[in-house]
């Protein structure tokens, strides 16, 4: 696929979350570490003009007038709901502009076609990228209203739980290339380099769901599988399952999807545990968390059968690679670097097929549990 038509089926993909949700949901906050989904939608329309109207055309009329909405750092998050406009305003002007949008990068005019970002189309899947990661953020939101709603489903029969033994394969010792400088990676995934990976055997696919309902039987309550941090979060929790696990009337498994609730399938990955509860089933399996140079060389190596099951929590902080410079902005990774925030890899169901690279980092901190995320063992 190329950029242009990666950046269409983003644009067409985020038009159609807005315009098949119910409106009142558009606005409304379903979790406090999301935004409301019609704010998602105007952020990438707004972020579309920022980048290509203002920052290389050098119109800033349009950016300025959405800014106090649209910026982050301008727009708290409690209150971007009540000051969206309503579902028709808000579609009319985003197709308005993304077919604006659209048309210029097809027929770039000179000044567009002579700039430095537009160089292997590299701002155009700069584009594209952003907005597959806010599309998927809106499916962890509407993953989140399922949880608000009533449903009568019933489930057929119990899930039973299954120890961990999962078929191994093994990266070994050796100098693997890392990082990516292709016209479509981040600045954290850059410059490559060479990394020493000492010889470790991963588990060919990811923890499913009923090896995580044994976890949550028997290890989950021992202290000693938790680090100390984990062990305090874990104390502060009354819930201690996966985010978006229910039981029906009967008392059996459902999974909590952005379509709704559906029977929870008991040998899909676990989605929705936060890295504390990653690193305690590792270690009560035996195991560890990859570290995400592992986890790289051994998806490039196509050693990873079911890579882009879930995201998958890696052991290391999120961190800068030597010779890292902040590009085409200091805000995408910069401010993360802060030891914090743990690399996740791979990608999740909801993730464009397009973005699950081998080299692209994902992050977020050790208690979120929101992200589609789950757990690869790796044993040394």
């Amino acid at each position: 696929m190329n950029a242009l038509s990666a950046l269409r089926e983003t644009q067409s993909a985020l038009r159609t979350v807005i315009e098949q949700c119910r409106e009142v949901d558009l606005y409304r906050q379903f979790h406090p570490d999301l935004s409301p989904l019609g704010w998602h939608f105007g952020h990438c329309v707004f972020v579309e003009i920022v980048w290509l109207r203002e920052r290389v055309l050098g119109d800033d009329h349009f950016a300025q007038e959405f800014a106090d909405l649209y910026l982050p750092e301008r727009s708290p998050k409690g209150e971007r709901g009540n000051r969206l406009p309503p579902r028709e305003a808000l579609l009319g002007w985003a197709r308005q502009l993304q077919c604006q949008h659209a048309r210029l990068l097809a027929d770039p005019p000179q000044r567009l076609r002579r700039h430095p970002l537009m160089r292997d189309d590299y701002l155009v899947w700069f584009l594209a990228q952003h907005h597959a990661q806010h599309l998927e953020i809106m499916r962890m939101v509407m993953a989140q209203r399922a949880a608000t709603e009533q449903h009568g489903m019933a489930v057929a029969a119990p899930l039973a739980l299954r120890r961990p033994s999962p078929p191994r394969v093994v990266l070994p010792a050796g100098d693997y290339r890392i990082g990516n400088n292709d016209c479509r990676a981040f600045d954290n995934e850059q410059p490559p380099r060479r990394a020493r990976i000492a010889a470790v055997e991963l588990a060919a696919r990811l923890a499913s769901n009923a090896e995580y309902l044994a976890f949550l039987d028997d290890g989950h309550p021992q202290r000693r599988f938790w680090s100390e941090a984990g062990w305090r979060w874990r104390q502060s929790q009354q819930d201690h399952l996966p985010e978006h696990w229910r039981r029906d009337a009967q008392g059996n498994w459902l999974q909590l999807t952005p379509s709704g609730p559906r029977p929870l399938a008991p040998d899909d990955p676990v989605l929705g545990i936060n890295h504390h509860e990653a690193a305690a089933f590792a270690a009560w399996a035996g195991g560890r968390l990859p570290h995400e140079y592992e986890w790289e060389a051994a998806a490039t190596l196509g050693l990873l059968r079911d890579a882009g099951g879930a995201w998958e929590w890696c052991r290391n902080r999120f961190h800068p690679y030597p010779g890292f410079r902040a590009f085409p902005y200091d805000g995408y990774s910069l401010p993360w670097f802060d030891g914090g925030h743990y690399s996740l890899r791979g990608g999740s169901p909801f993730t464009m097929p397009w973005l699950r690279r081998p080299s692209f980092r994902n992050f977020y901190q050790a208690d979120k549990r929101h992200v589609f995320a789950g757990v690869r063992l790796a044993f040394d």
